[in-house]
Formats: structure tokens, C-alpha cells, sequence
């Protein structure tokens, strides 16, 4: 304890280089333990965004690009599906229940997805957690209007909506659109609770309304005259039945049925379908995006490296400015390997401080960038404690840094133990 006071006084009266020092290592630490956090943090916020989802339906296309394009709002569907297939696959013995996904749209950047009821009711989050609503009409009469539209928690608190107000859809998936559908506006009818999943990021008409404000845009221009109006939308709205689809979601009533309905969905002869597991398509996009972090891990690695190589050479440098200070100690009783442990002590101080201070700075990091995960990507982000293997690495790090002092003070050793043999007049 004497020691480990000693080292703890000799460290302040080198503070500047010392704190310098500190910060370094704080640094690598930081960057290490934030790579390795944002990876799991982000991965299971991928898995909270899918967890009620058996099988994704699309057209055929890589279960990559259509994962990410139903799910996560990143691409264009390449091929969309005829509504005769989602009858059929809604009415299969084994499918617990069906839920339609129909893009196109967008407001002020936020993708609309035109869907049933069935979305709020049977479509489930983060560990099978139901769709609830913190405003607006019951869950029941939801699209009873034609021109219903429910929103997701970040849209309403980005954009200032509330139950009530009136808005208008964009032609098009883009952040700026220059066709709007301006003569068939929408009304907020509920605002969805926080899930943090991209739900909150997506404005939800019915299917009825998703075909309504399509009219006359068949060739990817509204021609003059073609489109609807309000009274004449609402009139026809038994008979808006969507022609094609850009994905469904199904729940089945056996998981045990997900591999065998998944092999004739692909098979389906009258369409080109794919069929994913939305589990096992996120594990190769975590094979895809594996080598950037791996590369990231990495390049953590070789930071702390060098924290720990910046301390070893802050130590290598003040061994021959603090010959005087360890004569003192010799002239006092120090033995030559009090004097090299006193050195591995302010070794491991420093190491300690920077990795608590790492670990600190890695956390704030995560909780400033959170908001912007949300906003971005709408992937909510928790801050979770490090686990056991983590503090175990972090452990690791801490002796390599005693390891590393040993250098300086196997010198310090020797130098001490010349000095004390050596006869002065």
C-alpha cells in the first residue's frame, strides 16, 4: 500500500505528461469498447425490428435486398406481387395470418406503406411485443375512412403532427418528390407507441387509399383527368382493390411449417417469389458486413497498441530525469525492487485511469449517438452493461500494460542496484 501511495504521488508530480498519457490510452479504450458495443447493440435492434415474422414474401430478388427494403425502408423492390398470390397465401392451412406491405409513397422523406388492420394487430416487436398507440381513434375503426392515415412516433415528433391535422403524400420513395397527390389529402387518425424499430419512421394508409391516390398513374405520371377526388375515392372505396403488392408479412401457426411453406413459395409457378426467414437472411448480412468489422476490431487493437506504447515511452523517458528522485529513495532504505514495483504501479495506475475513462467516453459516445440511430435508421440503441468477457479483455489490457512497464523497470533495477554498489567521495 505504501508502494501504490508512493506511485500515486510520484504520477501527480508528472501530471501534464501523466494526464497525456491517460487520455491516450482513454481514447483506444474508448474506441475498443464502442466498436464492440455499437455491433451488438445495433444487431439486436435489427433482430427487435422482425421478431414476430416468420416469412417475408417478395418478389424475386436477393433475401438481402428484399430484407432490407420490407423492413428497414433501404432500397426499391425490383418486382412486385399479384394481390391473387396474398389471397392464396392468406388462405394456406398452416398461415396463422397475412400481413400486405404496398410502397411507393413518401411525406417529406418518411416512407408510407399501404397496409390492412391486420398490421396493428397481429404484427409484433422487440421480444413479442404488440403494436400499441398513444393517440387516436380506437384500433378497431382504424381506416374506416378512406383517407385514415396512422403514424409512427418519430414522424409525429419530428415533423409536429398530432390526431387531427391534415397532410399530403409525395409520389415516389425520394427525400424530395416533385409529384404529390395533392388532391386526395389524409388525416391523421392515431399515432403509434415508440418501438424503437423503423415502425417509427413510417406513415400507414390502407390499401384502399394506397390504390385511391394510384388512379391514373398507371404509366408513372398522372394523366390529365384521370385522378380521383375526394367524394368520388370514398364512393368507390368496396371496389379500390390493390392489383399488386410489394411484400407480405406472414405468421404461421408451427414454426415447424417456416422451411416447408418457404420451399413452395420459392417454387410457386405462376409468379417468381422469395420467401426469407428474416433470422437467418440477418446472419448473411452479418457475414456481408463481418470483414468491415473484423477491420474495425482491428484497427481498435492496434490504438490501444499504441496507448500502451505511448505509456512505455513516457516511462523510458523520465527513467534518466528521475535518477535523482530514485537516489533519494536508495538514500531512504529502497531496495532496488521497491524502486522497479514502484514503476509498475504507476503503470498500472495509468492503465487503470485509461481504461475507466475509455470505458466512460465510450458510453457517452453511444448515448450522443443513439438519437441519431433513431432518427436515421430508426434502430433504437440501449446502453448495456459491458459483459463478463468484455471486462475480461479489459483485464487483459491492464496486465499488458504491467507487462509492459516491466522494461523500464527491469532498467530502473539495474541502474538503482549500480548506483547503490558505487563509492562516492
Amino acid at each position: 500500500m505504501n508502494l501504490i501511495r508512493l506511485a500515486w504521488r510520484s504520477l501527480i508530480n508528472r501530471k501534464f505528461a501523466v494526464i497525456l498519457t491517460v487520455i491516450t490510452i482513454a481514447f483506444s479504450i474508448g474506441l475498443l469498447v464502442l466498436v464492440e458495443q455499437l455491433r451488438q447493440e445495433v444487431r439486436q435492434g435489427f433482430y427487435r425490428s422482425v421478431s414476430g415474422v416468420d416469412l417475408i414474401v417478395g418478389g424475386r430478388t436477393s433475401p438481402v435486398q428484399l430484407l432490407l427494403y420490407s423492413v428497414f425502408g433501404i432500397g426499391s423492390a425490383t418486382n412486385n406481387i399479384d394481390w391473387a398470390t396474398f389471397e392464396e397465401l392468406e388462405g394456406l392451412p398452416e398461415v396463422a395470418w397475412a400481413v400486405p406491405m404496398a410502397l411507393g409513397d413518401s411525406h417529406q422523406g418518411y416512407r408510407v406503406m399501404g397496409t390492412s388492420k391486420a398490421f396493428f394487430d397481429a404484427f409484433k416487436v422487440g421480444n413479442q411485443e404488440s403494436l400499441s398507440f398513444v393517440a387516436g381513434r380506437p384500433q378497431e375503426v382504424l381506416f374506416d375512412d378512406l383517407f385514415d392515415v396512422v403514424i409512427g412516433s418519430q414522424v409525429a415528433r419530428k415533423l409536429g403532427y398530432s390526431v387531427g391535422d391534415s397532410l399530403v403524400l409525395s409520389h415516389g420513395t425520394g427525400n424530395v418528390s416533385l409529384q404529390s397527390h395533392d388532391a386526395l389529402p389524409f388525416q391523421v387518425a392515431a399515432i403509434l407507441a415508440p418501438t424503437g424499430t423503423p415502425i417509427d419512421q413510417q406513415l400507414y394508409v390502407s390499401l384502399q387509399a394506397h390504390r385511391a391516390v394510384h388512379v391514373g398513374w398507371e404509366s408513372g405520371m398522372q394523366r390529365p383527368g384521370a385522378g380521383l377526388d375526394t367524394d368520388r375515392a370514398r364512393a368507390m372505396q368496396a371496389s379500390l382493390e390493390p392489383e399488386t403488392l410489394t411484400a407480405i408479412f406472414l405468421g404461421l401457426k408451427s414454426r415447424v411449417a417456416v422451411f416447408g411453406l418457404q420451399r413452395r413459395v420459392n417454387e410457386y409457378r405462376v409468379e417468381p417469389l422469395s420467401a426469407i426467414i428474416p433470422g437467418i437472411t440477418l446472419q448473411e448480412l452479418w457475414k456481408i458486413s463481418g470483414l468491415a468489422e473484423q477491420i474495425l476490431r482491428v484497427v481498435a487493437v492496434l490504438v490501444v497498441i499504441t496507448g500502451l506504447l505511448g505509456m512505455l515511452t513516457v516511462l523510458l523517458t523520465t527513467l534518466n530525469e528521475r535518477r535523482r528522485e530514485m537516489a533519494i529513495l536508495r538514500a531512504n532504505g529502497a531496495r532496488p525492487y521497491q524502486i522497479a514495483t514502484l514503476l509498475i504501479w504507476e503503470a498500472g495506475l495509468m492503465a487503470a485511469g485509461g481504461i475507466g475513462l475509455g470505458v466512460i467516453l465510450a458510453y457517452l459516445v453511444q448515448w450522443g449517438a443513439a438519437p441519431w440511430l433513431l432518427d436515421r435508421v430508426g434502430i433504437y440503441m440501449g446502453l448495456e452493461w459491458l459483459a463478463p468477457w468484455q471486462w475480461g479483455v479489459l483485464g487483459i489490457i491492464w496486465v499488458a500494460g504491467l507487462m509492459a512497464a516491466a522494461i523500464p523497470a527491469t532498467l530502473a533495477y539495474k541502474r538503482t542496484l549500480a548506483d547503490g554498489m558505487q563509492v562516492r567521495s
